[in-house]
């Protein structure tokens, strides 16, 4: 039998994206992951929009494998105000999906912000960069910037102590460029008043976790019969960071999150899109046992790593680096997909700013030549893993 590789697939933010498409077939993706970021969160996507794309990247030679991401409104994730428009809006847009051909989707139930990071260019030994996070940077911005309500009883006192006395170093453009590095993480947003986020914060410690945990499984239920009906498959992304950070509940980081998950709505179409680096950022965290835990529904892979300090800092490393162990990674994740009839599409996650790409605007983490990299390693890993050559 023909050994089946991977989908080797990238993501594109669209005909806006400084990276083409030409660059894209250049790094020897065959699929691309995209999504339609001017359309409103909550609103339908029309489906002569859905074409257009897809024509523009089949166009191109490539395939349009992942819808990265349909967003789940806040108002679904709060169970507030509109919801039942929202679904409908949502359901609409899966149909419209199906009806292009496009049947795997990702989301993510994370609370306000999408992915946060406090630092955007750290500078690696080898003078590129990579995204940070770090827990004295966000203290600093929760407590001081933020000014979140008893903000330091959520941070160890040796977190603190740091926090306070790097805080008294920082200059206003110092602290100007934190506020925008984590605020980034709140998607299709330009800026935001800190209040409204304070408000927000509020809105989900009144719901807690246990709260947004139903909420999650009110959302898949109202739309398990539209993506049975249509074969449509939900990746839900892994929490980014895998904790809680200011104040917000997050029901996507663990083991048990995940068993919960799949268990809540045991249905197929209930699936896992599973990110090494979000998952390898939590120091409890065994992102291979969590693999095995939720392979049969994993229908989409980020792969990408981190390396963490004592206090759970982390930044962003080479892909064969850091602390996740990316040989047995792939390795499982190539002895799940041979049992497929479809291939497992995957993406080189993020990557070091590097060579020319030092001097050119990108979105965070999404350069192309740090990603090329990637790709290209992972490839490499797979075939060694495998024996396929």
């Amino acid at each position: 039998m023909k050994y089946k590789k991977l989908e080797q697939t990238w993501r594109w933010y669209g005909p806006n994206d400084p990276v083409s498409l030409q660059d894209v077939k250049q790094a020897g993706a065959t699929g691309v992951v995209s999504a339609l970021h001017h359309i409103a969160h909550g609103e339908v996507w029309p489906l002569a929009d859905i074409q257009e794309r897809k024509n523009i990247i089949e166009a191109a030679g490539l395939t349009w494998s992942v819808v990265e991401s349909v967003p789940v409104h806040e108002a679904i994730k709060t169970r507030s105000e509109g919801v039942d428009r929202l679904l409908d809006n949502y359901r609409i847009t899966l149909k419209n999906l199906s009806a292009c051909g496009i049947k795997t989707v990702c989301y993510n139930f994370m609370p306000v912000l999408d992915w946060t990071r406090t630092q955007l260019d750290l500078e690696m030994k080898d003078g590129s960069k990579a995204l940070y996070f770090n827990w004295i940077d966000l203290a600093i911005f929760d407590i001081h910037i933020l000014k979140r309500e008893e903000a330091s009883h959520d941070y160890p006192d040796s977190v603190l102590a740091r926090a306070e006395a790097k805080y008294s170093t920082l200059s206003e453009a110092a602290l100007t460029a934190l506020r925008i590095n984590v605020l980034m993480g709140i998607p299709n947003e330009k800026e935001i008043e800190l209040e409204t986020l304070r408000n927000s914060i509020n809105t989900y410690k009144s719901l807690g976790a246990e709260g947004l945990k139903e909420n999650l499984k009110f959302f898949l239920s109202a739309i398990a019969d539209v993506c049975t009906e249509e074969g449509i498959k939900m990746t839900i992304h892994p929490d980014d960071p895998p904790y809680p950070i200011l104040g917000l509940p997050r029901i996507a980081s663990t083991l048990e999150d995940f068993k919960y998950i799949m268990g809540a709505v045991n249905q197929s179409f209930n699936g896992v899109c599973f990110c090494t680096g979000s998952l390898g950022a939590g120091v409890e965290n065994n992102a291979l046992e969590i693999f095995h835990a939720v392979k049969s529904r994993v229908y989409f892979a980020h792969l990408r790593n981190v390396t963490k300090d004592e206090d759970g800092s982390f930044y962003e490393a080479d892909h064969l680096g850091g602390d996740v162990n990316m040989y047995e990674i792939m390795k499982a994740l190539s002895e799940e997909n041979s049992l497929r009839e479809e291939a497992i599409p995957f993406r080189p996650d993020h990557g070091h700013q590097m060579l020319d790409d030092l001097n050119k605007h990108s979105n965070p983490g999404y350069s192309a030549i740090g990603r090329l990299r990637g790709l290209a390693e992972l490839r490499g890993l797979e075939l060694g893993v495998t024996g396929n050559y």
